[in-house]
C-alpha cells in the first residue's frame, strides 16, 4: 500500500485480496495484519467486518470453531477497482490506446463503473462510448475487465497515427518526438 491514509474497511479489504487463499484462519491474520498497521481493538475490527458484510464485500463463515473471512466476488471486484489507478504512467511511447466499449443497456451501472475505471487511468472522453490515452490500461485494470465479465463488450486499440492530436498533446502535456 503506498502512503495513502486507507480505511480500516479498506486495510481488511486489501489484506484478504493479498493473502488470498493463503490463510488457514484468515479472520484471525486478517485482525492481526490489522492490528500491526493500526492501534485497533476487536470489536472496532469486529464492527467494521459486520459493515463489510452489510455491503456485500465479504462473508463470515465458521468450521472447527474458527472464523473465516473470505471476500465476494463484489469485494474482491471492489478492491481490484481501487488497484487499478495508473499510479505512475512512465515515459510516453508515442502510441494513443484507444478504448471503445457497447455496454448492453441493461449494465448501465457497469458501464459507470467502466467509464470510472477509465477516467482514473486517464483515458479522456473522445466520443460517446470511446476513450483514449497516451498509456495503457494497468494489469489490475485488465484484470477488472475480465473478473467483471465487461472484456466482451470492450475493445482496446493501440493507435499510431491520428488525423490530429495537436489538442490530446496539450491535454496530456506531451510532446511527439521526431
Amino acid at each position: 500500500m503506498s502512503n495513502k491514509v486507507y480505511s480500516l474497511t479498506d486495510l481488511i479489504l486489501d489484506n484478504l485480496f493479498n493473502l488470498r487463499g493463503l490463510l488457514s484462519s484468515p479472520y484471525a491474520a486478517s485482525y492481526k495484519l490489522a492490528l500491526k498497521q493500526r492501534d485497533l481493538s476487536a470489536g472496532e475490527f469486529g464492527q467494521a467486518v459486520v459493515r463489510l458484510k452489510e455491503r456485500k464485500l465479504l462473508v463470515v463463515t465458521e468450521k472447527n470453531n474458527k472464523k473465516f473471512i473470505k471476500l465476494t466476488s463484489k469485494g474482491q471486484l471492489g478492491v481490484l477497482m481501487s488497484k487499478a489507478i495508473l499510479k505512475n504512467p512512465g515515459q510516453w511511447d508515442g502510441k494513443w490506446r484507444l478504448f471503445t466499449f457497447d455496454i448492453p443497456e441493461g449494465c448501465k451501472e457497469k458501464r459507470g463503473v467502466l467509464r470510472k475505471l477509465l477516467k482514473q487511468n486517464q483515458f479522456c472522453k473522445l466520443q460517446a462510448s470511446v476513450y483514449i490515452s497516451p498509456y495503457p490500461l494497468n494489469k489490475e485494470g485488465i484484470t477488472y475487465l475480465n473478473q467483471s465479465g465487461l472484456r466482451d463488450y470492450v475493445r482496446i486499440l493501440k493507435v499510431e497515427e491520428m488525423d490530429s492530436d495537436k489538442e490530446l498533446l496539450k491535454k496530456f502535456n506531451l510532446r511527439k518526438s521526431h
